[in-house]
């Protein structure tokens, strides 16, 4: 659309989370670099201390959020929707009188990235700010820009000055590779928004978008809520465990690591309880969605959504999902047996093993079995630590050094937001990451990555910088004690810090294709990929050290901790599968053959194995039907593309500086301004087209070999 989608646990196209040529020479010779400037600081040290607060800056100009000054106030929001607007009108105006050409596709994304820097910023705000009047008003300036898309995405005249374009066989021609291709990806949003409908029809799918974006909002609201309980329909030994407030016990999460089964089963039983709200909030998203992709020429709406994926079609996600499936079966069946053996072990009297558990147990037996209990682990994780151990790694990989940077009055939302500078030893400033890393009321339970603002050429040779959030939940620091990450948290800042990185390396032309504004499935690859980085022992030891000694992760420890990883990899696998395909069945032929709960039931224990729970509706909690309906498969086809991307290039040496200059050049750099297959099979020793090959043809079982880990159900609603 001309507004692109956002990456993370919140993203559609650019997603979650999430143009072009960062490595391109060409366009980079014609970008000015930036300079380093004086005010930058180590950035490890930034994220081990408590904030001192800006007693200095009480009487400065107060900026507004991400340096915009029409928003050092919530009223903000609409003077910036309206300024978008305005040039928006003046940009169609232009356009449509310009004569066709490359012009053209510059006037769309300038076009776009009018729209987009003001919805993407609102899109972050209406969910991470603390302050309710900026969530309301950044609320209403993501439905009146969308609203915008919408009608602009049925504009016929608009629609007429890009077909003029793409109709001229000699005009497109002589365009380059990525302008043509930018060109038939607002064409491709043109047809699948109804473009070809007669004008009533038109109408309905603007409303059908806008009512679609509203349940979408409602729904995401919806997967947080936490459920409540009489204290008295509870053992008291356990009240303990939840948020009590008067008569009630507040449950707002599954608990899933808590030693007790009393507890992660009522908090499993409570929390997953259905809400017929929420029910009926899913049951219309689904419906619209199905209504909306059979109005513009669908059978049904993953047909729609999977348009210009790696995948292509709703056939060859299921198909791949079975195979997989089949593949993990009797694994996935021994690591229940070793799971379900640990329970008997612990509790004889209630050895079933149940959907609670394998999380719990899994980690019980990673511990028993390599000696790797967390409160080990975490004094060798402070974050500042991590940092610089990713700092060290992209300086190796890539010549990138973050540096933390002071942000001015207003510009952040919140006092322990650090904001980053990327900086290239030889092309300079690359870009800004606002850190918004700790825990606070109110905040999203996600783990999530945010364009705010996409990088593109400007027409004066200057390039726009790209900025992006990056949203975690840590444990904030103290006087006398740094946050100290476990090895699973770890784990997820490399994973959001792989989507930053895309983000930032892309120098492309155009911002409608730029960073992770890539199909959903590509999109994931940088993040997955990161996460090898973070279980190898030779990265690890780089960075691992006690926060008060100095000392170093023992190496043993290292490599018990990476080996640990491979413990019920299988039934973790087999439980992404099953997310999968629920995912597919909710988007497929409507309408559906049972209720969406009987729908899980079945796929559950087609899928998964472990039994349904009676009177529970995992579905409402499922956070990803927003940004990734019908495209959850990604995370799984993308580990495919990131399993042979550091099997051929990085498994043998991870600071390989060759290797990390072409992975840029090659995959990183045309962010969604190059077609993913063209992509991974013109990257380096062609191991991407050896994983295309593997997804496609299911001959390895590689989930076997490399045993990752996917999220537990205890993060259900990250990444």
């Amino acid at each position: 659309m001309l507004c692109a989608g956002r990456l993370g646990g919140l993203g559609s196209r650019a997603a979650p989370l999430w143009p072009g040529r960062a490595g391109s020479r060409g366009l980079g010779a014609r970008i000015r670099a930036r300079g380093v400037s004086t005010s930058w600081f180590p950035v490890g040290a930034a994220f081990n201390v408590k904030p001192q607060g800006r007693r200095l800056d009480l009487f400065g100009e107060r900026r507004g959020l991400f340096g915009v000054p029409e928003l050092s106030a919530p009223e903000g929001f609409r003077v910036a929707q309206e300024n978008a607007l305005r040039k928006a009108d003046l940009l169609v105006e232009r356009v449509c009188s310009v004569a066709p050409g490359p012009q053209t596709v510059l006037i769309f994304d300038e076009l776009s990235d009018s729209l987009c820097r003001v919805a993407d910023l609102a899109d972050f705000v209406k969910i991470a700010h603390p302050e309710p009047a900026f969530r309301e008003a950044a609320e209403e300036a993501c439905t009146s820009i969308g609203t915008a898309v919408e009608k602009l995405n049925t504009n016929v005249e608009l629609y007429r000055s890009l077909q003029k374009l793409l109709a001229d066989k000699k005009l497109v021609d002589s365009l380059d590779p990525e302008t043509r291709r930018v060109a038939e990806l607002f064409m491709f949003d043109f047809e699948i928004s109804g473009i070809h409908l007669d004008k009533e029809k038109r109408k309905r799918a603007v409303d059908l978008n806008v009512k679609i974006l509203d349940l979408s909002n409602t729904f995401l609201m919806g997967t947080n809520f936490p459920n409540k309980i009489e204290k008295h329909l509870l053992p008291e030994h356990i009240h303990q465990n939840f948020v009590v407030a008067g008569n009630h016990v507040i449950v707002d999460g599954l608990h899933a690591e808590s030693p007790d089964d009393l507890v992660r089963e009522a908090a499993y039983k409570i929390f997953l309880y259905p809400n017929a709200g929420q029910l009926r909030c899913l049951e219309e998203l689904l419906s619209n969605r199905d209504l909306l992709a059979k109005l513009v020429g669908y059978s049904t709406y993953s047909h729609r959504a999977l348009q210009g994926t790696i995948a292509q079609s709703p056939e060859t996600v299921m198909q791949f999902l079975e195979k997989l499936s089949d593949k993990l079966s009797e694994r996935t069946i021994r690591d229940f047996e070793m799971i379900r053996g640990m329970k008997m072990k612990l509790n004889p009297q209630n050895s079933e093993l149940m959907p609670w558990d394998p999380p719990y147990y899994s980690g019980v037996i990673r511990a028993e079995r390599y000696n790797i209990e967390p409160s080990l682990y975490c004094p060798f994780f402070s974050l500042g630590a991590c940092m610089e151990g990713l700092n060290t790694l992209f300086g190796r990989l890539l010549g990138i050094t973050l540096y933390a940077e002071q942000p001015a009055r207003g510009e952040v939302w919140c006092e322990g937001v650090r904001k980053l500078a990327v900086v290239h030893e030889s092309e300079g400033l690359l870009g800004y990451i606002y850190c918004d890393f700790f825990q606070r009321a109110g905040k999203p339970h996600q783990d999530c990555h945010f364009t705010i603002r996409g990088g593109r050429l400007k027409e004066d040779g200057d390039y726009q910088l790209p900025v992006v959030v990056l949203m975690l939940n840590l444990p904030h620091p103290s006087r006398n004690l740094p946050t100290l990450l476990t090895p699973g948290m770890m784990e997820n800042l490399f994973h959001e810090m792989g989507h930053a990185m895309h983000s930032m390396l892309g120098r492309t032309r155009y911002q409608h294709v730029t960073g992770t504004r890539c199909p959903t499935d590509f999109a994931e690859v940088p993040s997955i990929l990161m996460e090898y980085f973070a279980n190898d022992h030779r990265v690890v030891s780089q960075f691992a050290r006690h926060y008060q000694t100095g000392q170093s992760l023992p190496k043993n420890m290292v490599s018990r901790l990476c080996e640990s990883k491979k413990v019920g990899a299988a039934a973790d696998m087999q439980l992404q599968v099953f997310y999968a395909a629920l995912d597919q069945i909710y988007h497929g032929k409507h309408p559906l053959t049972a209720s969406t709960t009987d729908i899980l039931r079945e796929t559950q224990e087609k899928f998964y194995g472990l039994p349904y729970v009676p009177n529970t509706a995992w579905q409402l909690r499922f956070s990803h039907l927003v940004g990734y309906g019908a495209k959850y498969y990604s995370y799984l086809m993308s580990r495919a593309v990131a399993s042979m991307v550091w099997k051929e290039c990085f498994r043998r040496d991870p600071f390989n500086r060759t290797a990390g200059e072409r992975y840029r050049r090659e995959m990183l750099a045309h962010g969604g301004g190059k077609e993913p297959m063209l992509m991974v099979q013109g990257a380096p020793l062609d191991f991407c087209g050896k994983a295309i090959n593997l997804v496609y043809n299911h001959s390895e079982s590689w989930w076997f070999r490399e045993k990752r880990s996917p999220p537990q159900p205890s993060e259900l609603n990250a990444r």
